[in-house]
């Protein structure tokens, strides 16, 4: 008997950054043991249509299954449906202050609610600058439930000389999180 694949939920808001969405299913594509649940809002299709130009059709072909974000019923809604997490990338201010205050309007926010209650990693990747009082106490509220606040910035230090590159360095660290094969993709710092 084939031991079964790990499950990661990754979510896609309006938020700018796209790229992480998609280069994390991009990532986990070529992971074997590993099977990719992708949830996107409508606002984020929208952005995946301005900032990459993608269609729809080609970002599910890059996931292994996909779920509408007003289906409630999908597996990811309910926590007896085994799943490492939810990586929200990139995750819209509206959808963190849905999570903070577990308020399950559409499946991202509900999977991420299922991950938290059940004590699975949740990891949230806000796209916002600058930051209100707001924003600031629900990261606090996601951080105090369990949940990692990971804004996508770029670590310096590995003198990145392409957008793609620091993507990789933000996507790589936060799905090493989950134990997901990254090597490669970024530089451990090793002191000077």
């Amino acid at each position: 008997m084939s031991e079964q694949k790990k499950r990661l939920v990754i979510a896609m808001t309006g938020a700018t950054g796209a790229i992480y969405g998609v280069r994390m299913l991009q990532v986990l594509q070529q992971q074997n043991n590993w099977e990719s649940h992708l949830v996107i809002s409508n606002a984020g299709l929208v952005n995946l249509k301005y900032e990459l130009d993608m269609p729809r059709k080609e970002l599910y072909a890059l996931a292994d299954i996909t779920h509408g974000v007003d289906d409630i019923a999908a597996s990811i809604a309910s926590g007896s449906f085994k799943t490492e997490g939810v990586i929200v990338a990139p995750c819209s201010m509206k959808t963190l202050a849905a999570i903070a205050h577990g308020f399950g309007d559409n499946l991202i926010s509900r999977s991420a609610d299922v991950a938290l209650k059940e004590r699975r990693r949740v990891v949230i990747m806000p796209r916002e600058t600058p930051l209100n009082l707001a924003h600031i106490r629900n990261m606090a509220s996601v951080t105090e439930m369990g949940g990692i606040i990971f804004p996508p910035m770029p670590a310096f230090y590995n003198k990145s000389n392409s957008i793609a590159a620091m993507v990789d360095e933000g996507v790589g660290r936060v799905l090493n999180l989950f134990g997901v094969n990254v090597e490669g993709m970024f530089a451990q710092w090793e002191g000077l």
